[in-house]
């Protein structure tokens, strides 16, 4: 066995059981570094000391054995993340069609809605909670 081949076995058999990297960890070490980079060009002490705490921390994570808490941590991010990308995909996507589209939102449940412009009146059914309501279109 070569000597990469027993450091892969070693680090291998270290991490046996361990949480590992994830997109948190992920984001935290490129968050880090840019504060890292920050601290360097404005040359302030804090932030590479809060830069070292997320690295810290990201180290922390990798090599922890609680799965559950890691995996909560990091299905919580994706959802936070998820839901800014999808709003700022749809605003991106109204913008965009604003001026074939009337944008507007269910009185009810507050779901997007829209319709052709120049549509007139029209009485308008909410796919999601089904209430019926009047718009111009």
């Amino acid at each position: 066995m070569s000597f990469w081949e027993k450091i892969k076995q070693t680090f291998r058999s270290l991490m046996a059981g361990r949480h590992g990297s994830d997109p948190l960890s992920v984001l935290l070490v490129w968050v880090g570094l840019g504060l890292y980079v920050l601290a360097s060009v404005l040359n302030w002490g804090v932030l590479s000391l809060i830069s070292l705490a997320l690295y810290g921390y990201t180290i922390f994570r990798m090599f922890s054995r609680n799965e559950q808490k890691r995996a909560d941590e990091n299905r919580r991010y994706l959802a936070l993340k998820s839901r800014i990308t999808t709003g700022s995909r749809q605003a991106r996507t109204r913008l965009k069609n604003r001026k074939q589209y009337k944008y507007f939102r269910c009185p009810n449940c507050k779901a997007w809605l829209r319709l052709p412009r120049g549509a007139g009146v029209v009485t308008v059914t909410c796919g999601r909670c089904h209430n019926s309501f009047t718009q111009k279109g």
